[in-house]
């Protein structure tokens, strides 16, 4: 079984800020893969915190169908909102978001079974440990 673990945030402000995202891809509690970034232009009306969830989870999707394809995979985020989406509880009414989504969905055709849970934040440190590294990088900041 995999598991990705994803997030997003968009500081200072949201929305408007500088959107970053994260993922990590494990499998028997050995990391397959990891990736941080921006998810879209800084201080830009596409720089929202959903988008850069969104970006997060379309990544680390990206990254399980090119190298581990048809495998069940297990979905974590602290996003309700993405998560409620991708599981097919929530409509995408954003039309921002709406691309995002059906790109996730085409790329969660190509593996096995997926399943979505939603995590508290605690839980998923590492993957928004990698949003705030990519923050940090962008805006020469230290800690946050």
């Amino acid at each position: 079984m995999i598991y990705l673990y994803f997030d997003g945030l968009c500081l200072p402000k949201n929305p408007g800020g500088v959107a970053c995202y994260g993922f990590v891809v494990y499998e028997n509690g050995k990391e397959l893969s990891r990736g941080y970034g921006l998810a879209a232009r800084p201080w830009s009306e596409e720089a929202t915190n959903n988008v850069a969830e969104y970006v997060g989870l379309l990544k680390g999707l990206e990254w399980i169908s090119r190298n581990r394809p048809k495998e069940d995979v297990t979905v974590r985020g602290d996003s309700r909102l993405i998560v409620m989406q991708m599981a097919g509880k929530f409509k995408v009414r954003s039309k921002r978001l709406r691309p995002l989504h059906e790109r996730c969905k085409m790329l969660e055709s190509k593996l096995g079974n997926v399943v979505y849970e939603w995590v508290p934040r605690e839980t998923n440190r590492e993957a928004d440990r990698l949003t705030e590294e990519a923050y940090r990088e962008f805006t020469g900041r230290g800690r946050l």
